[in-house]
């Protein structure tokens, strides 16, 4: 979590997120930066810099798709082209800025684009309206990649979207939550015949040390081994 601008970027909670779009955040310009932000997982520096035309059609319409172009991404890579889904779309419907505009976002008296720290402080006032504390404008990103892992995109497909140069820069925005820790240790009560039967299928004890069963294969071997464990315990008494 990040205090006083040090640490990591805070991955935000489905409630967190719908308290900044629904008090936190203004209007409508700023849920739409914002956003662009989650449903993108791009980056503050290539949101802020986006033209109008490259996420709206001379019609005022919103693409299908928006273009992050290469120039202002970190790195100056490859430009990306994200899919626009519905709640995006959504809100950059109801932003709509005039056709006039050349950058999506105007800076201060409409000069260029507004400045990645001026969103950044924008956001700190949101935070604060809804007693939100370690976010930052990267929290989105980390929040929507984060969300794709969980949902085990293949980690290749979420580097599509997210822009990073290899899989080992991706992976490090990506949160391991408590839970899951918990989760990871809490699918071992899997080995629970150890120390309680003994296995004496020479066969099924190799397949077991080589690693050959899935967890399904492994669950019906403890249940068929404990049934033949009690029938024998029968037998003997």
């Amino acid at each position: 979590m990040k205090i006083d601008r040090h640490g990591r970027a805070k991955i935000l909670t489905p409630i967190e997120i719908q308290l900044l779009f629904n008090s936190g955040l203004q209007n409508s310009r700023d849920r739409a930066l914002f956003g662009i932000c989650l449903y993108t997982a791009c980056r503050i520096q290539e949101a802020c810099t986006l033209r109008r035309k490259d996420v709206f059609d001379e019609k005022r319409r919103v693409r299908s798709e928006l273009i992050i172009r290469k120039a202002n991404t970190k790195g100056k890579l490859a430009t990306r082209t994200i899919w626009v889904g519905e709640e995006l779309r959504s809100l950059l419907i109801d932003y709509n800025p005039p056709s006039y505009q050349w950058f999506l976002f105007p800076g201060r008296h409409g000069k260029g684009h507004i400045n990645p720290d001026s969103a950044a402080r924008i956001l700190r006032e949101a935070c604060q309206r809804v007693g939100i504390e370690g976010a930052s404008t990267h929290s989105f990103r980390r929040t929507a990649l984060t969300i794709m892992s969980d949902a085990r995109i293949p980690l290749r497909v979420i580097q599509e979207v997210s822009g990073h140069r290899t899989l080992d820069e991706l992976q490090k925005y990506l949160e391991v939550r408590p839970e899951q820790v918990r989760g990871a240790i809490a699918s071992l009560s899997m080995l629970s015949l150890v120390g309680k039967t003994k296995i004496t299928d020479v066969n099924l004890l190799e397949e077991i040390l080589e690693g050959l069963l899935t967890a399904n294969q492994w669950k019906n071997c403890v249940k068929s081994i404990s049934t033949r464990h009690k029938s024998e315990v029968r037998d003997t008494s």
